[in-house]
């Protein structure tokens, strides 16, 4: 038998689900979340740990060309017919699958509609047909909607009349943080260093089914190169298939605006002028979309004095992998299609440590928990935070922040990433000092000086007193998550 896959972190969304199950009527929850990200395993974790009630999963088929809303039906069909062990089912109708369904589940049985997005994107009348099987319920069973196409989700189910008030749990998976990621890597047998650690997280961001594809015994560049550099490389393959099950093959719009962001951040109109996309309110809504799909992060900019949202605010990609692949990764496509680093350390690539570094920021602003207690700040102390940018005018230079914290006592946190092979040297203290110059602080804020990094700094850095924190986030890798 095949080695029990680990299971590491989600306690806090298992402990709702148990909750939930212990009610003594049906009950509905709905989990969504980033593709691989891990929401059909919570439920099959959840399952495991009841193990005398049934869990029945149904999963719809993802989109390809000539799919049918009866090629759903017959999807489903087949798999009810698997789990009552029976020749293979026909329903014409969703209701009538549905409705067969109920003769066999019993109470407390769990039942997962998988992907339900795909299942009912070809028919317009499931998501009626499925309301009105949820509403003649009488038999306390747990019914899970679970889908990566969050934007389907919030606009047919959550936010659905059809579903109002019926839907007693949300859970939005985010992915694994550091340490979780860290000890699911220690699980999958890398024994690499800090540094190799690191290099790895920080391209695939916390997704465990990318984390589950270290294989024992190799080193983290080798473990790169396999994933991402080789012609049917996971890693190489998974971001054009992504955009195809989540967007339907119409994603070629929504990845123009990640490439306009996969050097920085950048504003409505900026990303308007990079993809020269006409002027309408369609780029608000497509961003909206990217966000929904945990692709991309907005950031208010704010009135240090007000705290009140400015004008404009910016985007930046929030994956870490979608950054590593439009930025490293596609540019390389055709060589890599051609063999061409297979005999090639990954260190002689240029500017590929550089890449690194920035991967790791991506990474960092994705476990804003552990920065904030790293410095001591508790969450409920914060006004304002995330990365900063100080657009240049007639009174005031630009500038940019890797993060800002403003907290309650009007303090602003001015905190800076490193992560560098090399020792940290004073030098440092010259650019932060520049930069907090150029930011146009109020006379009754106090900028205080963060650095975070990765490796050595030099005694005069560490033992100094400029730096209110000197940050090792060698430390985060053992850290218990916030």
């Amino acid at each position: 038998m095949p080695l029990k896959k680990p299971f590491i972190g989600r306690q806090p969304e298992l402990k709702k689900l148990e909750a939930l199950h212990r009610k003594a009527n049906p009950v509905l929850a709905v989990i969504k979340g980033r593709r691989r990200i891990g929401k059909s395993q919570l439920i099959l974790e959840f399952a495991a740990q009841l193990p005398k009630y049934k869990l029945w999963r149904f999963e719809g088929l993802a989109p390809q060309e000539g799919m049918t809303a009866q090629s759903q039906r017959d999807h489903f069909a087949r798999q009810l017919s698997t789990y009552l062990k029976i020749p293979p089912l026909t329903f014409q109708d969703w209701s009538d699958a549905f409705n067969h369904l109920s003769l066999h589940v019993k109470e407390g049985d769990i039942i997962l509609f998988d992907e339900i997005s795909w299942m009912g994107a070809k028919d317009l009348t499931f998501i009626p047909k499925l309301k009105a099987w949820w509403d003649k319920q009488t038999v306390p069973i747990f019914v899970v909607f679970c889908g990566s196409i969050s934007t389907w989700i919030e606009e047919n189910i959550l936010n659905s009349a059809a579903f109002f008030g019926r839907v007693n749990l949300t859970l939005t998976l985010e992915p694994l943080s550091i340490p979780e990621s860290a000890k699911l890597l220690k699980a999958r047998g890398f024994q690499g260093s800090t540094y190799d650690c690191y290099k790895l997280l920080s391209i695939f961001g916390g997704i465990p089914w990318y984390l589950e594809q270290v294989k024992p015994g190799m080193i983290a560049d080798n473990i790169i190169k396999e994933l991402c550099f080789e012609k049917d490389g996971l890693l190489k393959l998974e971001f054009n298939r992504i955009f195809h099950d989540l967007f339907n093959g119409k994603g070629a719009v929504y990845k123009k605006i990640l490439e306009a962001l996969k050097d920085g951040m950048k504003t409505l109109a900026e990303i308007r002028q990079a993809i020269n996309f006409a002027h309408s309110g369609t780029l608000s809504q497509l961003m909206e979309h990217l966000i929904i799909a945990g692709f991309v992060k907005k950031q208010n900019l704010w009135s240090f004095k007000t705290t009140k949202p400015l004008k404009q605010s910016l985007y930046r990609i929030s994956d870490p992998y979608m950054r590593f692949y439009l930025k490293v990764i596609e540019p390389k496509s055709t060589k890599i299609d051609a063999g061409a680093f297979l005999d090639m350390p990954l260190s002689s690539l240029p500017g590929y440590e550089t890449h690194i570094g920035l991967q790791i920021e991506y990474l960092l602003f994705q476990n804003r928990s552990l920065l904030l207690k790293s410095i001591g700040i508790s969450p409920a102390d914060v006004v304002c935070d995330g990365p900063y940018r100080q657009f240049k005018t007639a009174s005031a230079q630009g500038c940019q922040i890797d993060y800002l914290i403003q907290t309650a006592t009007n303090n602003l946190f001015i905190c800076e990433f490193k992560f560098k092979r090399e020792e940290i040297g004073v030098n440092i203290i010259k650019q932060m000092q520049t930069k907090i110059k150029a930011l146009k602080i109020p006379r009754s804020f106090a900028p205080v000086p963060i650095l975070f990094c990765l490796g050595d700094v030099s005694y005069s850095v560490d033992t100094g007193e400029y730096f209110y924190r000197v940050i090792n986030i060698t430390d985060f890798l053992e850290t218990t998550p916030a």
